[in-house]
Formats: structure tokens, C-alpha cells, sequence
């Protein structure tokens, strides 16, 4: 008797698919065919975003009602609303491209194209490539691959006060358009506004530090700090933008702060991030523009004004303090086969 198909032995698993029909790379075309993709071989719910913070909700309720895997047709800021309705619980997240950039899904080795993506997902989900996965947070929103504070956020902020079909149909420059903006307009690239610290304890009640630092001195000034959960920060084009090799879903996070973005510290950390061979990237000796801290557990940052900050291109407001903690093994995530995100 022949064997029946390796895909027909795999359990059936319960799916929910969100879709975020607003996302740049959705369409009724594309949602159908990976519908039935989805549907061929296992119990499939669908449900569509209509807000701000409902992938939240939906995938809260999914890991109530037993669900085993929300996968998110979307882009990152679809994706980071789901993860944080799926921390600390047992249903996993999967990953689709469906936004600008789909910094994650690209982070995670799935193709550019959704549908194809799609067929990566199930040989994952087949395989049983189900992870726990370490994620950081800022104050109390989780975050799955960066958050930002300062600068990038007020790039974001601009962006989305332009979003709607601007944002859809010209992603990538609109973001370039928005950071050259922000950064001749509407953000002080040469003042430091706060200290990123690397406290040893924090209260857990009052978040206070309750002791010194890890290296002892007053924190280090800087005008943009990248939080890394994976690397790389986000990708231009084909190419990523690395910024903190060591960051991967399996270590704890890497901390990059600029401490001017003077012309001359852009371009040399920009070409160094693309990997260009004859860039050098900055020393993280105190002296240079960009410092890098790997292995960080808990940050705390404290700013002379209110600054904004994102988590996974996603504006959140703005503030004043933020801790920035690392959580390990605190969401399942569908991996793709042979995955570079982990170290």
C-alpha cells in the first residue's frame, strides 16, 4: 500500500487568519488565494481588521478559544498588535507580508510575495516548527523585531499623518521623503534630548531603578536609540539595514545609540549597515556617533523633554521615561524552515 502524503499525516491544526485590508500589499485576489490555501488542510477562521488595536483583540480572543496558530496577512504594525495579544499564551504566531516593508517576515527568511510565503508557512506549520520566542517591550507594548525613541519615531509620526492610500501605493518613498524631512524640519539631530542607562536592578512596583548601572556612569546621550529584537533594524529596498549582528529571536536585545546624526555619522553608519566594503562602521568607544550594546536585559532611558517612540514602525506617543526589558520564551512563533533570525 502507498504512503499517503507526508502533508495529509499532519494533524490538523485551527487557524485564524487576520487580514488587514488596508495593508499595502492585500488585495481580494491575493486574500482568496490564501484563504484556500490555508483551508486546505486545516480548520480556517478569517476575520479583518476595522481599527486601530483589533488585531489585539482578535488574537486575545483566538488564544482563548484554542486556537493554534493566528497567522497575520498585514504589515508590521498588524503583526506587533497580534503579538501582544498572543504573550504569555499558547497559540502561535505566523507571519505573512502583506505591508510596505515586512521588516519581520523578511527578518524570518519567507519570500516578498505573500502567496508564496504562504507555501513556506505550511511546510513550517507541517514540520511542526513552533518556537518560543524571546521579545522586548517598551514600558508595557511588547515588541517583536526594534522600538524606537526619538528620531525614527518622528519619521513615523510624519508618515503617519500622510498615511492613507499615500502610505499604501508609495511606501518606501514616502519614508525616505519623511526622513529627510524630519530631519531638516521637525527634529533636533544635533542635541542629545535624553540618557539611555543600563540600571542592574528595577523596582517592580515603582519601575524605579534601585541601583547603579552596568557599566557605572550616567548612561550614554543620544538624540536616537534602536531597541533590537532581531536584526536588521529595517531594509532598504532588497538590501537590510543592519545595525546589531548579535540581536537574534534566541539572545537578549541589542541597544543602538546615536549620539548625533550629523551628516557625517548617517553616511558612515548607513554604509557600514549596508555592508559596504569600504565603510567602517562607527567605534562603540564613548567617542564615535553610534554606540552598540549587546546582551541588554533591561534599559532605561529618561529624556529633558517628551519624545516620541515607536514599536515595529508603529507610533505610539510620547514620553518622557521608558524601560526597555527583554522577555525570553514568552510567544510561540511559526518558523520557517532554516530561519536566519536565530543565532
Amino acid at each position: 500500500m502507498p504512503l499517503p502524503d507526508e502533508r495529509s499525516r499532519v494533524p490538523t491544526m485551527k487557524l485564524l487568519l487576520i487580514v488587514n485590508p488596508s495593508a499595502s500589499s492585500v488585495t481580494a485576489r491575493t486574500r482568496i488565494v490564501i484563504q484556500k490555501a490555508l483551508s486546505a488542510d486545516h480548520r480556517l477562521e478569517v476575520a479583518a481588521t476595522t481599527r486601530r488595536g483589533h488585531a489585539t483583540r482578535l488574537a486575545q480572543s483566538a488564544a482563548n478559544d484554542g486556537i493554534d496558530v493566528v497567522v497575520v496577512l498585514g504589515g508590521d504594525g498588524t503583526l506587533n498588535e497580534a503579538a501582544n495579544g498572543l504573550v504569555g499564551t499558547e497559540t502561535a504566531l505566523a507571519a505573512l507580508p502583506g505591508g510596505s516593508t515586512n521588516v519581520f517576515a523578511r527578518t524570518l527568511g519567507l519570500p516578498d510575495d505573500p502567496v508564496e510565503a504562504t507555501g513556506a508557512l505550511l511546510d513550517a506549520i507541517d514540520a511542526a516548527a513552533i518556537r518560543r520566542v524571546g521579545l522586548g517591550s517598551v514600558n508595557d507594548r511588547h515588541f517583536l523585531f526594534h522600538a524606537g525613541i526619538g528620531f525614527d519615531a518622528a519619521v513615523v509620526e510624519q508618515v503617519e499623518r500622510r498615511g492613507g492610500l499615500l502610505k499604501r501605493f508609495a511606501g518606501h518613498p514616502l519614508y525616505i521623503a519623511a526622513t529627510i524631512d524630519t530631519w531638516i524640519r521637525h527634529y533636533d539631530h544635533r542635541r542629545p534630548a535624553f540618557r539611555v542607562t543600563f540600571p542592574t536592578d528595577v523596582d517592580p512596583t515603582t519601575g524605579q531603578s534601585t541601583g547603579g548601572t552596568s557599566d557605572g556612569g550616567p548612561g550614554i546621550p543620544g538624540v536616537f536609540a534602536a531597541c533590537l529584537n532581531t536584526d536588521p533594524y529595517t531594509y532598504l529596498g532588497t538590501r537590510g539595514l543592519s545595525l546589531a549582528p548579535a540581536a537574534t529571536l534566541d539572545s537578549p536585545l541589542s541597544v543602538a545609540t546615536f549620539r548625533n546624526l550629523s551628516a557625517v555619522t548617517l553616511a558612515t553608519t548607513l554604509a557600514a549597515a549596508l555592508g559596504l566594503q569600504s565603510a567602517r562602521r562607527p567605534r562603540s568607544d564613548g567617542r564615535a556617533g553610534l554606540e552598540v550594546r549587546d546582551g541588554v536585559e533591561l534599559a532605561e532611558v529618561i529624556a529633558s523633554r517628551p519624545l516620541p517612540w515607536q514599536v515595529d514602525g508603529d507610533h505610539v506617543g510620547e514620553a518622557e521615561r521608558l524601560v526597555v526589558r527583554h522577555h525570553p520564551d514568552v510567544m510561540d512563533l511559526v518558523v520557517p524552515l532554516a530561519s536566519p533570525a536565530f543565532s
